[in-house]
């Protein structure tokens, strides 16, 4: 399966319930699985593979899970975290999402279940049913971010020092032309 990157369109519909539970569905789910694993990811919705049908598999590192018309009932708390995104590649963004949920969906054999979740569990599947509604990380950026990070960035080993005179005092600056956006940056990134 083929992981949809930002600005796909693809990725701002917003999933359709799954009405029933076939060979079909279970064999998405287990493509969509093995597409997570093989990308390092924990959670995978299948709009993120083009797919619109409310379907999401998530692994933490405790096993499996596939959640099927998953809906939120109860939040509690919140924080904020660093997240990344499988469709969003190379960036991590800010994000304040509850501490604890309470979610109800179908499991592929069918079973109506009922989870309490926290910490990585909560924000997974919190991440995972934004993409199901066509919300993505880069949406919760503040808009300047969300400015600087729709332009192109160039490297700063690119960018041409031009002398200038700051107080009298002959000086290297960065021609300001030349720099879109560097907010986000980290030292790795210079």
């Amino acid at each position: 399966m083929e992981i949809k990157h930002f600005p796909d369109p693809a990725l701002r519909r917003k999933g359709e319930d799954v009405k029933s539970i076939g060979n079909d569905e279970k064999r998405v789910l287990a493509d969509m699985a093995e597409t997570m694993y093989m990308k390092g990811g924990v959670g995978l919705a299948a709009i993120q593979v083009g797919i619109r049908r409310n379907m999401v598999v998530i692994d933490i590192g405790d096993g499996l899970r596939k959640l099927i018309n998953p809906i939120i009932l109860k939040k509690e708390g919140s924080e904020t975290q660093e997240e990344g995104c499988l469709s969003v590649p190379e960036k991590c963004v800010n994000v304040k999402r509850s501490k604890k949920v309470v979610v109800d969906y179908l499991n592929e054999d069918g079973q109506a279940i009922r989870l309490s979740a926290e910490g990585l569990l909560a924000r997974v599947i919190q991440h995972e049913i934004d993409h199901l509604l066509g919300k993505l990380i880069v949406d919760y950026l503040n808009p300047l971010k969300k400015i600087c990070n729709s332009l192109t960035l160039r490297p700063f080993d690119k960018l041409r020092a031009v002398p200038s005179k700051v107080d009298g005092r002959q000086k290297l600056r960065v021609n300001p032309e030349q720099i879109k956006c560097v907010e986000g940056l980290t030292t790795r990134e210079l």
